[in-house]
């Protein structure tokens, strides 16, 4: 079986409003086992043996037919949360989590694309993209960068989603624990 983080974007955020059992339910439904929710922003921890192909879409799918709301799902398994929280290339010099960000691609960007995404960050700011994550180092706080989730999409014609470091360690630490 194998345990995956879902990240559903833009839930319990600007006005949509998802209730954590809801969800529970949406994933019970689809028979995934293990199923926990991590904060109220649209992480949920499931395992399966289903093929990783379909699962967002189905995912995506059932939510928006039980809670109607359509959202993107973004999935990573245990592995990949591992090695992307070991691979955080701000750790050495960041140590406030509250710097420290990720943004889930849903694909990998273009790599003429992802060259003009620093343009973005402000002084002492930085950003870098690994695969399907995007890396950033916020020192004057989230809510003041220009490399919002938006603006991210917008340069990297992709959809995202964004996570604080916290959790994207807790994440980390109740899938290798599932």
């Amino acid at each position: 079986m194998t345990t995956y983080a879902a990240l559903l974007r833009g839930i319990n955020v600007g006005g949509v409003k998802v209730d954590m059992a809801d969800l529970h339910a949406v994933f019970s439904g689809l028979g995934y086992a293990g199923i926990s929710t991590y904060l109220r922003t649209g992480n949920v921890l499931f395992g399966t043996e289903a093929p990783r192909s379909a699962l967002a879409a189905d995912i995506e799918t059932r939510i928006d037919r039980e809670i109607g709301v359509r959202t993107t799902v973004l999935l990573r398994n245990r592995d990949e949360l591992a090695a992307l929280a070991a691979g955080n290339p701000f750790l050495d010099r960041e140590p406030d989590p509250t710097k420290l960000h990720v943004t889930f691609l849903a694909e990998r960007p273009g790599k003429s694309l992802v060259a003009g995404l620093a343009a973005l960050a402000a002084e002492g700011e930085d950003v870098v993209v690994v695969g399907r994550e995007v890396y950033l180092h916020c020192p004057h706080g989230y809510g003041r960068t220009k490399l919002s989730n938006t603006a991210i999409e917008r340069r990297l014609a992709v959809i995202a989603t964004t996570r604080n470091w916290r959790t994207v360690t807790a994440l980390r630490d109740l899938a290798t624990a599932a």
